[in-house]
């Protein structure tokens, strides 16, 4: 009887035991779905970067129902989840090598890319507040991102090789105050802003505004030669090869830097220097709010309605960069307008990856390349979900817009400088 009992626990014990041998198996990996399932797409960004800032391991799942996410299951991640709204499936391990099989497969146009480490976060903006929001400052802070504020001075003094990424806040390198001196002049902001940039240059020993950010640009650009990743929207594109153009040279006029432009200075310019840009023509006119005809935002004819540009597909195999850089739910992506809205193609330098394209319009949006050891990223346009972002105009409220395809570009760069680094093939 005593034996009988013994075994009756036994086989109780080895069915309650099996009885729960399910929910282990369920929980081996988080799926981060980045289809139309996701509830919040950017805040999954946020995840996937909480994940690798906690030691873990991220792989990123090209193609695959959007650019998934999927990492090992703990519950911590699966509790963060719940905590931000961010939609997530608990994938047991036959579903998960299911997955790498599909993934993998050399016929599919998909792949899978290991993140390793969360990158050190750096955004250059003014430390005074100025009437308008960055794109990528908004993101970071909706997706829980965290990151460093620097700028001239912590640049020109060396804090750069501190950082994996950088991101340059809509700022004019030229020294022309973005040219906003016809229409902001008088506006308590505009003064506030010359005399802080003008007080900053003469601590840091330079004549001129422009020397300093010719300076922070050269600093900026040996940054990424050493291997570096920078991105930057806007005004910050191409003001910043402007800039590296012109430095041997004086393009501002009297009113920005106290004596006028040099003669001659359009044919003084070197385009060996810069990343993106070659064979540009300056606007030299001061009331004018264009730099130069790299951009497009003066001369382009689109109703907003009819505003869109395209992403290209790349192969996640063999164009592994890339297609991580367009990773996104759709590929149709509306417009915005900017300070500078849209790069001109045809001055586009060979080599460099056109990633978003107005294919009719002849304007690129969203391009890709390459500068030493490290890579650049350009994004056109102010603001993904505000057509038309104006001075003095409130910040988008990106809860509003949790599932924007356009701000998932951003954020396709903030991840990438973690990815392990993949030989490409030739």
């Amino acid at each position: 009887m005593i034996v009988f009992q013994k075994h009756l626990l036994a086989s109780c014990f080895c069915l309650f035991a099996l009885s729960f041998l399910p929910l282990f198996t369920r929980a081996s990996s988080l799926l981060l779905p980045m289809d139309e399932s996701q509830k919040d797409h950017l805040k999954s960004y946020g995840i996937a970067f909480w994940t690798l800032k906690n030691g873990e391991e991220v792989d990123w799942l090209l193609n695959y129902r959007g650019g998934s996410f999927m990492m090992k299951y703990d519950q911590k991640i699966e509790n963060e989840c719940k905590i931000r709204g961010v939609s997530y499936e608990v994938v047991p391990d036959a579903r998960v090598a299911a997955i790498i099989t599909e993934v993998t497969d050399p016929s599919v146009n998909m792949d899978v890319v290991r993140l390793l480490k969360a990158p050190k976060m750096a955004v250059y903006s003014p430390k005074s507040k100025l009437p308008w929001d960055d794109a990528v400052t908004l993101v970071l802070k909706y997706a829980e991102i965290p990151y460093d504020v620097i700028y001239d001075e912590e640049v020109i003094n060396g804090v750069l090789p501190k950082y994996d990424w950088l991101h340059l806040h809509h700022e004019d390198f030229t020294g022309q105050y973005s040219k906003f001196y016809q229409t902001y002049r008088l506006y308590p902001w505009y003064t506030e802003d010359v005399n802080a940039q003008e007080a900053m240059a003469h601590k840091l020993g330079f004549k001129k505004v422009s020397k300093m950010k010719l300076a922070v640009a050269q600093k900026i650009r040996d940054f990424c030669a050493g291997g570096g990743f920078l991105f930057a929207m806007c005004s910050g594109t191409d003001t910043f090869d402007i800039a590296l153009a012109a430095a041997n040279t004086d393009i501002c006029e009297s009113m920005f830097d106290g004596d006028g432009v040099e003669p001659g200075a359009q044919s003084k310019l070197d385009f060996s220097q810069t990343f993106a840009f070659q064979k540009f023509t300056l606007d030299m006119n001061p009331m004018s709010h264009s730099f130069s005809n790299i951009d497009v935002t003066l001369s382009r004819q689109v109703e907003q309605t009819r505003d869109f540009f395209t992403l290209f597909d790349f192969s996640a195999k063999w164009d592994v960069v890339p297609s991580m850089l367009t990773q996104d739910h759709d590929k149709v992506i509306k417009g915005f307008m900017g300070l500078t809205t849209a790069f001109r193609e045809s001055l586009i330098k060979p080599g460099v990856t056109i990633m978003g394209e107005a294919k009719t319009l002849n304007e690129a949006r969203y391009i890709h390349g390459e500068y030493g050891k490290g890579q650049w990223t350009f994004y056109g346009g102010h603001d993904p979900e505000d057509y038309q972002h104006k001075v003095g105009d409130p910040p988008t409220d990106l809860s509003l817009h949790p599932n924007s395809p356009g701000y998932r570009l951003i954020l396709n760069n903030v991840l990438f400088p973690a990815a392990k680094k993949k030989k490409q093939k030739t």
